[in-house]
């Protein structure tokens, strides 16, 4: 087999089109261990983990251990990404960070991620004071080959971590079904950054156990097939897959050397895709415009109307209900107001392009899908 495609990645190492996301390989040392493995089979050479994933570090740290007595590891070795919250002062920073070295028993990590750069407090924490210091002194260290971030933030917040050219890389919420992004990781590679797709199977629309419209909507490709494509296609870096299974591992395999633009094909079926949601929708398909923002209430009405598209025109309950029921209870991390906020005060209304009667559609968006809450993976 020859080795898989690799993609730039800031000012790193090139990193293969898929990076195994560790946080679903928590119940056992040999689960991890048995996904590792299946990760070098499928080509990847880039594994993300973070101290916030449970044990996640230690697992990883002891299959890479058993796996180097062996001398097994992808070609030019593995790379490997990990996290520190915002916050923390420069002592404290140095101790979290010099502790996921030693849980990983790894000397050096090849990209640092500020884990959640989800609000303006958490960005100038990076810019400046402890945090500025601790990325600064783990770079001088050598404990760090580059520091990037992550983001649930806003897109201005987002645009402002690009733009103050600190960072090597970014982790974006990128998805098929919600590419609303994609002019922000397009900023990102213009500026010479790496961008890793976050959960594009899962919090993309768990692809992995799709509704039958949308396996219909998107034959003869399998929607997560159509997904990973379509990010690839756009010319995003890597696209991490998190397995709880080595099985799972199975496409990203297939696909490893998959990054070519679209074929006739399959931007044909992402034409079909968008056809058959705009049916279903009529004149109140909300198209993500965002000219409703800002809302004075600050109810989320693009995303709000997303969820509403997904689940009139793919017919995608299970997911859309678990994202909707996730508001107000994971903090910054996503959406802290949901539709019920809205008190139809009329101020979207004459900023729609489309004209859509928003307050209506948000009232129905919340009798669709409010339902009881779901926990979270971890945390």
């Amino acid at each position: 087999m020859t080795t898989a495609v690799r993609r730039p990645f800031g000012r790193g190492p090139a990193v293969s089109l898929f990076t195994l996301g560790t946080m679903r390989a928590l119940a056992a040392p040999d689960q991890m261990e048995a996904i590792v493995r299946a990760a070098i089979d499928a080509g990847i050479n880039h594994l993300e983990t973070a101290p916030a994933y449970g044990p996640a570090e230690t697992f990883l740290g002891a299959a890479l251990s058993r796996l180097m007595r062996e001398g097994v590891a992808p070609e030019g070795g593995w790379l490997i990404t990990s996290k520190i919250l915002p916050g923390a002062g420069l002592a404290e920073g140095r101790r979290q960070l010099l502790a996921s070295l030693k849980r990983l028993g790894q000397t050096r990590l090849d990209n640092l991620a500020v884990h959640g750069i989800n609000r303006e407090e958490h960005l100038r924490w990076a810019l400046e004071g402890d945090g500025q210091e601790l990325l600064i002194w783990a770079e001088a260290e050598g404990l760090v080959g580059q520091v990037g971030f992550s983001s649930h933030g806003s897109h201005d917040l987002i645009a402002k971590a690009i733009d103050s050219g600190v960072f090597g890389f970014c982790n974006l919420h990128l998805h098929l079904l919600d590419p609303s992004r994609l002019d922000l990781a397009r900023g990102a590679l213009a500026h010479g950054m790496g961008v890793l797709a976050i959960s594009p199977a899962d919090k993309g629309g768990r692809l992995w156990d799709p509704s039958p419209t949308m396996v219909e909507d998107c034959a003869p490709i399998s929607p997560l097939e159509l997904a990973y494509r379509f990010l690839l296609a756009e010319g995003i870096s890597t696209l991490t897959v998190g397995a709880s299974r080595p099985g799972e591992l199975a496409l990203a395999k297939r696909l490893a050397h998959a990054d070519g633009t679209l074929t006739s094909t399959e931007q044909a079926v992402l034409d079909q895709l968008g056809i058959r949601r705009r049916e279903r929708l009529g004149s109140q398909h909300c198209e993500q415009c965002r000219a409703c923002l800002p809302c004075p209430r600050e109810v989320p009405i693009p995303e709000l109307l997303r969820l509403r598209n997904l689940r009139l025109g793919h017919d995608m309950q299970a997911f859309c209900e678990e994202r909707y029921n996730l508001i107000g209870r994971a903090g910054h991390w996503w959406e802290e107001v949901d539709a019920s906020l809205c008190n139809r005060c009329g101020d979207c209304l004459p900023r729609c392009p489309h004209q859509l009667p928003i307050p209506e559609l948000l009232a129905e968006t919340h009798q669709l899908l409010a339902a009881a809450p779901r926990r979270r993976l971890w945390g």
